[in-house]
């Protein structure tokens, strides 16, 4: 895990699996996104977002917004998130 280089809301940090899949879409076992999310929890606590609140968001395929070929998680935080969210 590692902060966006374009942050999106101030608290912006990518998780992504040491294995490649090209998106959530070629993800063959559940366990992968639920260690992401895991993770997710735990990066959370650390940047102090845990108590608002945050927003983890994967992108999958053009229509998803996805722009990077690799499966990614989006953790965002530090402020209110709208919805819709785009």
């Amino acid at each position: 895990a590692f902060h966006d280089i374009q942050p999106q809301a101030p608290v912006h940090v990518l998780i992504i699996p040491r294995k490649h899949y090209g998106s959530l879409d070629e993800v063959p076992d559940p366990s992968v996104v639920g260690a992401m999310s895991m993770l997710a929890q735990q990066v959370a606590r650390s940047e102090g977002i845990a108590a608002t609140g945050y927003r983890c968001v994967i992108n999958t395929g053009a229509d998803g917004g996805q722009t990077v070929r690799h499966l990614h998680m989006h953790l965002l935080g530090g402020r209110s998130q709208g919805w819709p969210p785009g």
